[in-house]
């Protein structure tokens, strides 16, 4: 699963143009909104159709579980991999 958080730390960074910051700048289990690298519902967004382009995976909006998935990097490679997310297009440009 490690490749998969490292994968979506790139996702992240070039998916919401987090141009102050590389993937290595990211803690794979630091929250995603709040106090943590502050994303909004509008990332979250963005960041859900980049990882249906990537892995395959769909994230519905409508998902009770959406904020436990979205509240790390690490839990949100483990609904990745728990959902069958292919991580084949790991070196493939997000917006591609």
């Amino acid at each position: 699963m490690n490749d998969i958080e490292e994968d979506l730390k790139r996702v992240i960074v070039e998916t919401l143009a987090l141009e102050d910051m590389v993937p290595g700048d990211i803690d794979s289990e630091a929250a995603l909104f709040g106090t943590g690298l502050g994303l909004d519902s509008i990332d979250a967004l963005e960041l859900s159709i980049a990882i249906g382009r990537r892995y395959g995976v769909r994230i519905k909006a409508d998902d009770e579980r959406n904020r436990q998935i979205f509240s790390s990097v690490r839990n949100l490679a483990a609904f990745i991999a728990a959902e069958g997310g292919a991580a084949g297009n790991a070196n493939a440009k997000v917006g591609a």
